[in-house]
């Protein structure tokens, strides 16, 4: 991928490597969105969990209700970064930890076209429930029109990680 990049992260000695970046977007469980809020006309900052799956090229995408706090903070600045964590494994005698990670950044669209929805829904189940399509294809049919998704355009990912021994 053309956006990896890990230029500008501190420690050169953590890096991790692209295909192990790509393998930990792919298969990671959740990811948590950063946007800006603005709280008594200061900006600062909000976080949330949240599903996600990479559609192998250029998007990531995730499924929301479609009103609340995070779609108000979108709308007034769609640049965003995502955070995904993989294996972690606390070293309590080396008083550190041992993990990979990756840092995404991009800007966020929502108000899609059906068809791009539709896609994103399908690409979702097939990460999360491969052996349930049917079904979950049914329900997503079903609660659509209430169903947002959000739509990250990849501009640069960066990765770390601590192997321990």
């Amino acid at each position: 991928m053309e956006f990896y990049s890990n230029e500008n992260v501190r420690r050169q000695d953590r890096l991790l490597d692209k295909q192990l970046a790509m393998t930990l977007l792919r298969s990671g469980e959740y990811g948590v969105l950063s946007m800006v809020e603005i709280r008594d006309s200061i900006p600062a900052g909000y976080g949330i969990p949240l599903n996600y799956v990479w559609d192998e090229a250029d998007y990531i995408y995730i499924h929301c209700g479609p009103d609340g706090h995070k779609l108000d903070c979108i709308d007034a600045n769609p640049l965003v970064s995502f955070c995904v964590v993989g294996h972690t494994n606390v070293i309590s005698n080396k008083f550190t930890t041992a993990y990979e990670s990756l840092v995404i950044r991009g800007k966020i669209s929502r108000n899609l076209i059906e068809e791009e929805r539709k896609k994103a829904l399908r690409l979702i189940l097939m990460k999360y429930s491969p052996d349930d399509m049917e079904i979950g294809m049914k329900y997503a049919e079903k609660s659509f029109h209430r169903t947002e998704i959000l739509r990250i355009a990849i501009d640069e990912i960066s990765g770390k990680n601590k192997i321990v021994n």
